[in-house]
């Protein structure tokens, strides 16, 4: 039993390593004091606890339903990693040479705050594509299509079975507080602080897509050696 969660610690700890700089935070609590701005407080704070319900749904559909969909389009893993590769360099890429993509959700989202009086930024764009985007997608349908080579011969079938729910349920809860805690995290941190771990984090995705797609094309010539 305790190797067992001595194996459950290493995996959610993983897993929370390759999630964390992709779903990066930051950028939704950045979101939130922009276009918050104008939502009374209760009712922030209320799609802030829906929003990051929202995370977890998304994160667990997609796990979930990761093999189904790759099935479904005829999408082979080394295939898989290049795209999610190629995306997570380029949100790498967007991070440490920000532009104006911010202030294009933002602009969105003050439009539909026109025709409605209490805009609701819960799920778009706080939990898609703030938190969980494309690249967080593309990692999750990776792993979760790999699992049965990479990880499930080397633990219990109860730690596997059990990991993406921890995970992804602390990566809500992360959400959550630093959402919810936005205004105090920005005066503890201030702006340059909040850019500064984003460009960071920016860095490490580059080298995670890098080595995604590294990992694709070894795939490719190991299963075509004669191609």
């Amino acid at each position: 039993m305790t190797d067992d969660l001595i194996q459950l610690g290493k995996l959610v700890s993983l897993g929370l390593a390759l999630m964390l700089p992709l779903g990066n935070p930051l950028t939704s609590m950045t979101l939130l004091l922009s276009l918050g701005q104008q939502i009374p407080y209760r009712e922030r704070q209320r799609q802030v606890t829906q929003a990051a319900f929202y995370v977890v749904g998304i994160m667990m559909v997609t796990f979930y339903a990761g093999a189904w969909i790759m099935h479904t389009f005829g999408i082979s893993i080394p295939g898989l990693r290049i795209a999610g590769g190629l995306i997570v360099v380029t949100i790498g890429f967007s991070m440490l040479f920000p532009t104006d993509q911010p202030r294009a959700l933002e602009a969105e989202a003050a439009a539909d705050a026109e025709e409605r009086q209490t805009p609701n930024i819960a799920f778009v764009p706080l939990a898609l594509p703030g938190t969980a985007g494309p690249g967080s997608i593309a990692m999750i349908i990776s792993g979760a299509a790999s699992m049965d080579t990479a990880i499930t011969p080397d633990y219990s079938p109860w730690v596997v079975a059990v990991t993406p729910v921890i995970v992804f349920s602390l990566l809500g809860l992360l959400f959550w507080v630093c959402l919810h805690f936005a205004g105090r995290i920005v005066a503890v941190i201030g702006k340059s602080g909040v850019e500064a771990i984003s460009r960071v984090m920016g860095f490490l995705l580059v080298c995670m897509g890098v080595q995604f797609v590294i990992n694709g094309v070894l795939e490719i010539v190991s299963k075509y050696p004669g191609g």
